[in-house]
């Protein structure tokens, strides 16, 4: 299975090491694409040695590409909002992973949408298992 993880970056660079630990789970379930949200190196300011068209292009081919698009949806992200769009005109499957209790902060067009499966997470351990039975089928 190829799988395409994202999550914000120019908003949400304080979940970068998040993103990592989630990425480093993913790599159980299949080949994952370069997870740019999870890339240490990258700045509050997102890839600045890329232009904005250079990379909206690269992203779009690996939503094309991956089999199940990941997004992990904590926090708001125009980009991410978009790339889940994209997927699913694609017909792509998208899985979002929310932190906490509550996903009061998630848009009603993610959480009502029923082409997207909406996962909340408090730890680890339960990314854990909520992986193990969306991904294992």
């Amino acid at each position: 299975m190829k799988i395409f993880f994202i999550g914000a970056i120019r908003g949400g660079r304080e979940l970068q090491p998040k993103y990592l630990e989630i990425v480093d789970l993913l790599k159980k379930y299949g080949d994952i694409e370069p997870a740019r949200a999870a890339d240490e190196t990258i700045s509050k300011y997102g890839e600045t040695e890329l232009t904005q068209q250079e990379i909206h292009d690269r992203e779009l081919s690996r939503i094309s590409n991956c089999d199940i698009l990941i997004a992990e949806v904590t926090t708001p992200s125009l980009g991410v909002g978009y790339e889940i769009a994209k997927a699913l005109e694609m017909n792509k499957r998208v899985l979002c992973l929310s932190h906490g209790e509550n996903t009061y902060k998630l848009s009603a067009m993610i959480k009502g949408n029923p082409k997207i499966e909406v996962c909340k997470y408090q730890s680890l351990s339960d990314l854990k298992k909520l992986l193990e039975k969306n991904l294992n089928n």
